[in-house]
This record gives C-alpha cells, sequence and structure tokens, in this order.
C-alpha cells in the first residue's frame, strides 16, 4: 500500500456508509462467499484516520438497522430516512401516516446517534423503482419531520435538480441545512444547492468524467464534505479522477476472499482517502490542509 498518511494519519470522517448492506454480510447476489466482515472493515477505516462514519438509512426498516449498528460503537453513527426509490413503502404500509411516525420516533429514540433526516430526496433516474408523483409527495412529506426535530437533512438528488431545488427553497424556513450527498450535477446545480445553505458530499460517483471534475473545482471547500457511499461509488482505473490516487489497498476477489484484504469490486471506508486524493488534485490544494478543512465542515454540520 502507498500512502500519503505513512507518516502521520489524517483525521477523516466519511459522511455516507452503507454497512447494513447484504456485500458486507459476505452476500453478493444472493449468494454467501464468505462471513460477515464488518469488524475487519471499520479495523481498516479506523488505521487510515478515520474519526466517525455516519450510516446510512434508506427505508424505515434499514434506518432501524443503521441505528442498531450505530449503537454498537462510539464513532459510528446514523440517518433516519426513506430513499426517493424506496418510497413506495410508505403506501405499501397501508399507513403513509404511521410510516412517517415511525420514522419520526425512531429519530427522537436514536438519539445522540442519529445525526440527520433521510437518506430522502428524488431521483428521476431510476423510476422504476417508484413513479415521481410518490417521490414528490414523500419527499416533501419527510421534509415536515424539520418541524419538531432539528437536524440537517441527507439528501438525494439525481436528474431531478428543478423539482429538488424548488421544494427545498419553498420549505427553507422549515429546514436546518444539510448536505446533497453523491452530487454528479452540473455547475448550475451546485452554485443552487449552495445559495440554499447546502454543503455538497463528494464520493467516487461524484468523480468519473473531466466535467465532474470541472465542477468540483470549482465548490468551495469550506463547503465540501466526502464520502464513499460505500459498497458502492468506488473510484474505478477509467474514471477521470484515478489519475489522482496515490494511495491503494490490496485486495482480492470475493471468491477467494481474506480477511485482511478488500474485496475487489466491492468498496469499503478506508476508500475516503483515495476522494480527499483526488479532490485536493482537482482543487490543487495541499491534502492536509484540504483534510482539515473538510474536517471542520463535517464537524460543524453533524456533530457540533
Amino acid at each position: 500500500m502507498m500512502s500519503f498518511y505513512a507518516h502521520q494519519p489524517l483525521s477523516l470522517y466519511d459522511i455516507a456508509v452503507n454497512l447494513t448492506d447484504p456485500l458486507y454480510k459476505g452476500i453478493y447476489h444472493g449468494i454467501k462467499r464468505h462471513e460477515p466482515d464488518v469488524q475487519a472493515i471499520l479495523e481498516r477505516a479506523w488505521s487510515v484516520g478515520m474519526q466517525k462514519m455516519i450510516i446510512t438509512g434508506g427505508s424505515l426498516e434499514d434506518s432501524r438497522e443503521a441505528l442498531h449498528l450505530a449503537e454498537s460503537h462510539e464513532n459510528l453513527f446514523s440517518t433516519v430516512g426513506c430513499h426517493p426509490t424506496r418510497c413506495g413503502e410508505f403506501e405499501k404500509s397501508g399507513e403513509p401516516a404511521s410510516y412517517l411516525r415511525s420514522l419520526e420516533d425512531l429519530i427522537l429514540k436514536g438519539q445522540p446517534n442519529v445525526v440527520a433526516i433521510g437518506e430522502c430526496g428524488l431521483d428521476y433516474d431510476r423510476l422504476h423503482f417508484c413513479p415521481k408523483e410518490t417521490q414528490l409527495k414523500y419527499f416533501e412529506e419527510q421534509l415536515t419531520l424539520c418541524e419538531t426535530i432539528k437536524l440537517p437533512l441527507f439528501l438525494h438528488c439525481r436528474n431531478a435538480a428543478s423539482d429538488f431545488l424548488n421544494i427545498l427553497s419553498r420549505n427553507r424556513d422549515l429546514l436546518h441545512g444539510g448536505v446533497v450527498h453523491s452530487f454528479d450535477g452540473s455547475e448550475e446545480d451546485a452554485m443552487s444547492i449552495l445559495e440554499l445553505g447546502y454543503y455538497i458530499g463528494i464520493n467516487g460517483c461524484s468523480l468519473k468524467t473531466e466535467d465532474n471534475l470541472r465542477v468540483v473545482a470549482k465548490i468551495p471547500s469550506e463547503r465540501l464534505v466526502l464520502e464513499t457511499d460505500c459498497p458502492w461509488c468506488q473510484v474505478r482505473p477509467t474514471h477521470a479522477g484515478a489519475k489522482f490516487v496515490k494511495t491503494t489497498f490490496p485486495s482480492s476477489k470475493k471468491e477467494k476472499y481474506k480477511e485482511n484484504m478488500m474485496v475487489k469490486g466491492r468498496n469499503e471506508p478506508a476508500n475516503i482517502v483515495q476522494i480527499l486524493e483526488i479532490v485536493a488534485g482537482v482543487k490543487e490544494e495541499d491534502v492536509e490542509t484540504l483534510c482539515n478543512t473538510i474536517y471542520q465542515n463535517t464537524n460543524k454540520l453533524f456533530f457540533e
């Protein structure tokens, strides 16, 4: 492993880890390849200087599991909410109002481990999972939680910037800021998000193309936070941002699993160092200075 932190580990945060995913239980496409290895994944993260991680809740049940895991370690936290592609669960439950109340109850009971409301928002790239009208309705419904819960939002937007920004703007007085995570939009989208007072979360999916890199370069460092969104959004050798990566980790195929190695094709929190390296390279900033700025941003957003 080649590493910029060989002499002095930096202080890192990952604001989006999906540690409840079946891949971390050793299950790939329904087939169990190895035993659950969350503990080994956590140890690799701590070893690179990770201070805290936020486990993403994508539905009521997923949020319960995320919170349960967060409560197992003092440096793990979680979000509670319903992802736009899963908003059909509100209606499938038979009692949408009860589903929303259950999210609220989970947030309140989960304090101080729950640090944000979400993942919620809009995703027009995957309407086959949930129609637009359902997404719009229950995105706005979840925002009503901010009336009584003074937490930031953990937001998702894919190919839906106009409606997304309109809803946030219309509810601006009700909300308490937050982050648009896994951002891959245009410069215009980014500036509109910043004007509304939100932070922007960057991961491997934010750094795929040269256009992506140009947009990230223009986002003020004081408004950036970093994430892996693991087990997805890994930086691939074909991605435009890959040329800035200095740190690599040994890996093995899932069929030849080794606990002391990453699994090829499965992202994990330790790879946050690659996101930092790419963003620093794109913005032509010193890695340590940028890391410190982002550390302070994350503290301000979630932990103060």
